[in-house]
Formats: C-alpha cells, sequence, structure tokens
C-alpha cells in the first residue's frame, strides 16, 4: 500500500514517514501543494496525509481539486490551528479524518490503519489465498492460525501478490507499490525481497512463480499444505 504526505515541515515528516515505512508502507512525500498536485494526478494512492499550512497551495485547495476529480482515496488532514472553522471546512470538502498538531504517533498510526482498511476493505474482510490468510487491519500474515513472521516490506509484498493473485506483477509495479519515489531501488532489490518471501511461503505450500520476462505470480503448490 502507498501512502502520499505532504508536509512541509522537514523534522514532521521524516518522523511520520519513518512511522509509515516501518510499518509496511510506501511513501512518497511533498513538501508543498503544487508538488502534492502533480503527485496526484501522476499516481494512485491508498491515502493521503495532508497538511493544510503549505507552500504555495494550501492543504484545502489541494483537497478540493482532488475531490473534483471524483478521487475517493481517503484523506487525512494534519493542521496546527484548532478551529471549528476549519475543521469544518476540511470535512465539507471531502477530509475523511483530522489530527491537530502536536500528536503521538500511536494515534497517527492508528487512524492511518482504520481510514486504509475504510478505504479499501470491509472492517471484517481478510485476503486469503488457500489457508493463507492476510489480516489487514492487524498487518499479520498467517497460514490458518500460525503466524507467519515477515518484515514490512515483506508484508507489502505478499500484500500486492495477494491482491493481484492469478495475475502477473511486474518489477514495474513492485516498485511503484513497495517504494516511495525518493528510494534508490538496486537493481537486485526486488529479486531479494520475493526470494526472501519465497523461502517463507513455500513451507506452508505457497509458491511464488517467475515469470520470464514479465514478473511474478503467487501460486498455491498444495491445498493440503
Amino acid at each position: 500500500m502507498k501512502v502520499l504526505v505532504v508536509e512541509d515541515d522537514s523534522v514532521l515528516s521524516a518522523a511520520l514517514t519513518r512511522a509509515l515505512n516501518q510499518a509496511g508502507y510506501a511513501v512518497d512525500l511533498c513538501e508543498d501543494g503544487d508538488a502534492a498536485n502533480a503527485a496526484l494526478a501522476a499516481a494512485d494512492y491508498d491515502l493521503v496525509v495532508l497538511d493544510v499550512a503549505l507552500p504555495k497551495v494550501d492543504g484545502l485547495a489541494v483537497l478540493k481539486r482532488l475531490r473534483d476529480r471524483r478521487s475517493r482515496v481517503p484523506v487525512l488532514i494534519l493542521t496546527a490551528r484548532d478551529t471549528l472553522e476549519e475543521r469544518v471546512a476540511g470535512l465539507d470538502m471531502g477530509a475523511d479524518d483530522y489530527m491537530t498538531k502536536p500528536f503521538d504517533l500511536p494515534e497517527f498510526e492508528a487512524r492511518v490503519r482504520a481510514l486504509i482498511r475504510r478505504g479499501r476493505f470491509n472492517a471484517n474482510q481478510d485476503m486469503t489465498h488457500g489457508r493463507l490468510r492476510l489480516d489487514v487491519a492487524a498487518r499479520r500474515l498467517f497460514h490458518d492460525d500460525v503466524p507467519i513472521d515477515l518484515s514490512a516490506r515483506e508484508l507489502a509484498l505478499t500484500e500486492l501478490l495477494l491482491a493481484r493473485q492469478g495475475r502477473v506483477v511486474s518489477k514495474e509495479q513492485i516498485i511503484d507499490q513497495l517504494f516511495g519515489f525518493g528510494d534508490e531501488v538496486g537493481s537486485n532489490a526486488i529479486e531479494v525481497c520475493v526470494h526472501r518471501v519465497r523461502r517463507k511461503l513455500e513451507p506452508y505450500g505457497v509458491e511464488i512463480r517467475t515469470v520470464r520476462g514479465m514478473g511474478y505470480l503467487l501460486d498455491r503448490v498444495d491445498e493440503r499444505a
């Protein structure tokens, strides 16, 4: 899953990006409203974290433009000004949630999980493949009721493959979903991540098959595994 953070405070944006990366999300970062508009026009996101007071174009104008395009991506507004008028204006323009600075990172992370779950999945819906189950809300992978230990990036790759099971996932799609546009992605970074996930899933009868020249496909080797 991919999150756009629009925040011009470098200290706060670094903290938010680090927290989101650790939770397994790919993050793109913009520092002004013009860059945010360009990013939202060029890519699809699962969540937008949007500061109100931005250089060039303010956050509410970015939100209005986003909703004018009929985008339904969840938007979490951040602001240092806790006024009723501003909260009402943001919600009326289509914001899904509101946080006033300063705030605690655990609460921010909980709101992110809730908004992404609300935006993409029913609250009780898991992603499954045979006896493999991804608890989207808890960000945990299970085979039956046995948890499978994955890193945040490995979990993100597994989620992408589960979401597109039965279809080939290209390296470009993996890079787009697992890495932000400021990340340096080495030539073998995808192969290493796929290899690690493949090794962890094979004992449970689940195979990630390489489709030469195209990408990767999630296969179930043994339904009884």
